[in-house]
């Protein structure tokens, strides 16, 4: 049997409101979730690989170096 989480489980999970997790599953931009009857929930992993082709924030130090010295040369 597989571990299914709640709308609400997600959304503390993630750190996000319930009406932005419904919002972006309106328009197909959340993770993907499966229907039981009226209910929705969504699969651990199915979450985890949302999150992981989420972008990623930051510069790597190369690319920080390269563009100080663009900026003060």
């Amino acid at each position: 049997m597989q571990n299914f989480l709640t709308e609400k489980e997600v959304a503390q999970q993630i750190k996000v409101s319930l009406a932005s997790l419904r919002r972006w599953r309106l328009l197909q931009r959340g993770p993907r979730f499966v229907k039981v009857g009226a209910l929705v929930r969504y699969r651990a992993e199915n979450l985890e690989q949302w999150l992981e082709t989420l972008p990623a924030g930051g510069t790597a130090p190369q690319q920080q170096e390269v563009r100080l010295r663009m900026a003060s040369g």
